[in-house]
């Protein structure tokens, strides 16, 4: 079987690459397709597998600023050619479901977000954009989001990271999805003996992260926090972060393992869909300080791995670390682990494989030719024959 894996980008190695090496390991022979790659941040997973781009990746400064190439991102997807594959398997946040397969071929998406710059965080993407730029993506946008809409039926079957994703395909494409987690390398993580007297907030530093809030609440608290991470935010936040705030810039894993194993409590003041840092958080044994809503819901489940805020305001968050500060020695760190297990990387290519499996059986069954029996079978004393659904092409 021959199988593609259509990955919308390839300039960082975050939570949708972690989740195409996964794939790569259950299917070790695919070949991937991308949009946009930046070789130097492939990890060694992926540095085996033959990648073939776009024609976007000839375009100058295109690995650094592909996200304004977003207008011409339909057209260089829908050159790449998958017509060979029986299995393609999209890796969706950016474009990526909408390649062309052959009728017979397999499809499936693994959702992680419809693409938020059309969707959920237009406003947010067109406010920061330049005056020329924003009149252009407002004329564009619409025509993004009918092409996406629209390329939905190219898809034999969705996947979701999380149930909040799930109701987001619904919303926009109409279509149902089966919930599968990511991965998260939990086996990488382990609780320290001795615990810190820092708040840890990390991740990429943009907009909808809200790592602002979290910088005002405990400059306004005077408590310690450490910022790890890097964006276009992050000269901003240190102009308005107080003295008991202490920014480190991008570190290596090691370093975010220290500190994850080490704080107090990791905070987490965004919306994401799904959000591995938490469960990362959570297999180091640290509880979770979290905005209550999205993926955080589904992977602390109860705050017995942590506390929610519903506030999604300076004073919310200030009043949740007051909270758990009143409930610290509540939190056992064996019992937070063990929620973390849950999202194994062996738990995601059990269950996707499983799925495959599935959807590739059900696919066969829709494409077999009905056997003569079966044909004599189902015509009538008219002679006219009448198939099944099962047996219609």
């Amino acid at each position: 079987m021959k199988v593609a894996i259509v990955h919308y980008w390839l300039v960082t190695m975050r939570g949708g690459e972690k989740v195409l090496e996964e794939l790569c390991k259950l299917y070790p022979q695919a070949d991937i397709f991308t949009l946009v790659l930046d070789e130097g941040t492939l990890s060694p997973i992926l540095r085996k597998h033959k990648i073939t781009t776009s024609f976007l990746q000839s375009i100058p400064g295109s690995r650094k600023h592909y996200q304004k190439l977003l207008p011409l991102m339909p057209f260089a997807l829908e050159q790449l050619d998958v017509t060979d594959y029986d299995l393609v398997i999209s890796s969706e946040s950016g474009p990526a479901k909408g390649i062309v397969t052959r009728p017979d071929a397999l499809h499936i998406c693994y959702c992680h977000s419809p693409m938020r710059y059309i969707w959920d965080h237009y406003h947010v993407y067109r406010r920061e954009l330049g005056l020329a730029s924003r009149f252009v993506f407002s004329l564009v946008a619409p025509l993004l989001r009918m092409w996406d809409v629209t390329t939905a039926a190219r898809v034999d079957a969705f996947v979701s990271n999380s149930m909040h994703v799930s109701r987001r395909i619904a919303r926009v494409y109409g279509r149902l999805s089966t919930v599968i987690y990511p991965p998260v390398a939990v086996e990488d993580f382990e609780p320290a003996n001795k615990i810190e007297d820092y708040y840890l907030c990390a991740g990429q530093i943009v907009t909808y992260k809200r790592v602002d809030l979290a910088v005002q609440a405990f400059t306004r608290m005077g408590k310690p926090l450490v910022v790890i991470g890097d964006g276009p935010h992050l000269e901003p936040l240190r102009r308005v972060a107080g003295p008991s705030v202490k920014f480190l810039g991008r570190c290596d894993f090691a370093t975010l393992k220290h500190h994850l194993s080490h704080c107090r409590a990791l905070v987490f003041p965004g919306e994401e869909d799904f959000g591995i840092l938490p469960v990362e958080a959570m297999a180091s044994g640290r509880p979770v300080i979290a905005y209550g809503a999205g993926g955080a819901l589904e992977s602390m489940g109860d705050e017995g791995a942590g506390v929610f805020f519903t506030d999604q305001s300076v004073d919310g968050l200030v009043d949740a670390v007051r909270r758990f500060e009143a409930r610290f020695d509540e939190f056992d760190p064996s019992r937070i682990r063990k929620r973390a297990q849950r999202f194994s990387s062996a738990r995601f290519r059990r269950e996707m494989s499983a799925f495959v499996e599935a959807e590739l059986a059900r696919k066969r069954n829709t494409f077999r030719q009905p056997e003569w029996n079966e044909i004599e079978a189902h015509e009538d004393s008219s002679n006219t024959l009448v198939l099944t659904h099962d047996e219609r092409v």
